[in-house]
């Protein structure tokens, strides 16, 4: 699952760099950023404008102005903006923090575009890597390959046959084993799939790909990480993020170890991003969150908001739960990880205590179960629930009205679909697309959008997902006019989705993704208005300063 890439960093040497940079700021005073072009969104969704902004001694907005108000006489920093624009800063509504540290540290596979480059690079990774006793990584996709089929474990041994290597599929929902991982581990032919999960076999031999649940067979085995390998990944992760203009991320599967990493970087005041954080099951949403979600930290830097629940698994391994069979795989359906009632208990389980409920669900049979216990449960519990169904990818055209009427909030990732399209049609077929990764139909339906990554599964370059948001087409235009346009969103919903939305999907409205006074004054610098600009101009959009807080915390 998403936490294995963790396990093995108790064998790497880690220089702590990300550190560096963490830029000196301004300490908290009153603090003007004029001439600028703002652009921010207000409650009701309409775009304001400004030339500058007024930031107060606790780092929050205090005013917009427009060029002939006058400006305030007793600042005590002006900073010229030189006329470039300044936006709310971005928030990725899903995403895995510590992984996407993880992965930057670690084997990343998610550039090659074949078997064989992706066997170079372990080639490479092991030759620089001598001492260590596992070799783990991430981000392979046979799709992406084009080799009609898993990877095998012998395509592993050729390369690495003394020491266990165990490397991620893109969306942490397989993994590919060597011989060495599974004879560690005790996989055998005799050895069973478990619920919610798949081992691949070959003539009756496991193949070396473990699928959804499968995979916890071959993770138990690999070393944990030690407390300052996660700090050093929170580090390189906040790194990656504020230079992406992401000032605050939900994270979709918080695990105590990973609470306690956030915890050690707010107290040393080293958390520069704000983390909105969902528990990885209830036992973990316990142990953090005790009695009740946590008050906001640091300064609005940290909270336990809920829990993080799995329905389903992902598209590309044939795990995501559909109503009927795969095109390219008949009498399969994916896989169902909880039945009904297990997932009504566990939803009341949070609910009682006030935590939130966010849910993966990618087929849509999956859909369909979580808007079902929705609406068996929306009457008992009368707190401002804020359930979200993260992913919401293949929907039945019929269930999408039921997304406001139950209050479901619909976290998508805009990159899923480009990334996903041809492998989605092969899926699915052509006559099951309507409802497919169907944002337009979403918000014509009354519901809201909350738009994320899903990284390190995608990139978290938000500009890259806002162009894909605006247009359906991928990075060489693909399709031309793109794919399923109906489902094209304007570029004031899909600043919504990056800003306001996903603040609201995180109960942090009025504290962050605005600039409206009253709000933290985080915001990015940008040589490029994103009202103004084509999206293929957006998308190569690169930021040139980040501010949490009012305070400048990354610089191109």
């Amino acid at each position: 699952m998403m936490h294995f890439i963790a396990r093995f960093f108790r064998y790497l040497v880690a220089t702590i760099f990300a550190a560096g940079l963490v830029l000196p700021a301004i300490s908290h005073a009153q603090t003007l950023i004029d001439n600028i072009n703002g652009i921010t969104l207000d409650q009701e969704g309409e775009v304001v404008r400004f030339t500058g902004i007024v930031i107060d001694r606790d780092g929050k907005v205090a005013q917009l102005l427009n060029r002939k108000d006058d400006r305030p006489q007793d600042l005590q920093y002006i900073v010229d903006g030189k006329g470039q624009t300044v936006i709310p800063g971005l928030i990725d509504a899903h995403g895995h923090v510590m992984n996407i540290g993880f992965q930057a540290l670690s084997l990343d596979l998610s550039a090659t575009k074949s078997l064989a480059e992706a066997q170079q690079a372990l080639t490479e990774y092991a030759a620089a890597n001598p001492d260590l006793p596992w070799l783990i990584g991430r981000g392979w996709n046979q799709e992406k390959w084009g080799l009609g089929r898993f990877p095998t474990a012998q395509e592993l041994d050729i390369i690495v046959s003394d020491r266990p290597v165990y490397l991620g599929r893109v969306d942490g929902h397989a993994g590919w084993a060597n011989s060495k991982a599974m004879e560690i581990a005790g996989i055998t032919a005799k050895s069973k799939s478990p619920e919610g999960g798949r081992i691949e076999k070959i003539g009756g031999v496991p193949s070396g790909i473990f699928v959804d649940a499968a995979e916890e067979l071959i993770t138990p085995s690999i070393p944990p990480a030690r407390p300052i390998d996660r700090d050093q990944a929170l580090l390189e992760t906040q790194s990656i993020l504020l230079a992406q203009g992401i000032t605050a991320i939900a994270d979709m599967g918080t695990s105590i170890e990973d609470w306690q990493s956030f915890r050690r970087a707010g107290d040393a005041g080293r958390l520069n991003i704000r983390i909105m954080s969902y528990a990885a099951g209830i036992e973990n949403m316990i142990a953090i969150g005790g009695p009740g979600p946590s008050p906001w930290l640091y300064d609005d830097r940290l909270r336990l908001n809920g829990v993080k629940l799995y329905l389903d698994g992902a598209l590309g391994s044939r795990g995501a739960w559909l109503k009927s069979d795969y095109a390219d795989a008949p009498g399969q359906t994916g896989l169902p990880f909880l039945n009904d009632t297990q997932l009504l208990n566990l939803m009341s389980r949070a609910s009682m205590d006030g935590f939130q409920l966010a849910i993966h669900a990618i087929g849509d049979r999956a859909n369909k179960q979580v808007l079902d216990a929705m609406e068996e449960l929306k009457d008992v519990f009368s707190n401002d629930k804020r359930w979200r169904i993260e992913h919401a990818q293949i929907l039945d055209p019929q269930d999408i009205a039921r997304f406001p009427k139950l209050g479901a909030i619909a976290s998508v990732q805009p990159v899923h679909q480009t990334s996903d399209r041809l492998m989605a049609e092969q899926r699915l077929g052509p006559d099951r697309l309507d409802g497919a990764y169907a944002w337009a139909s979403l918000e014509k339906a009354g519901a809201l959008l909350a738009f994320g990554s899903d990284a390190p599964v995608e990139s978290a370059n938000p500009f890259i997902a806002m162009a894909a948001a605006m247009t359906r087409e991928d990075e060489n235009g693909e399709p031309f006019g793109g794919w399923l346009p109906k489902e094209r969103l304007s570029r004031e919903s899909v600043l919504a989705g990056f800003t306001t939305n996903a603040a609201y999907a995180g109960f942090a409205e009025g504290r962050f993704g605005s600039l409206m006074p009253g709000n933290r004054a985080d915001f990015v610098v940008l040589d490029t208005d994103i009202m103004l600009a084509s999206p293929t101009n957006i998308r190569s959009i690169t930021p040139k300063e980040t501010w949490v807080g009012g305070k400048k915390v990354w610089q191109e």
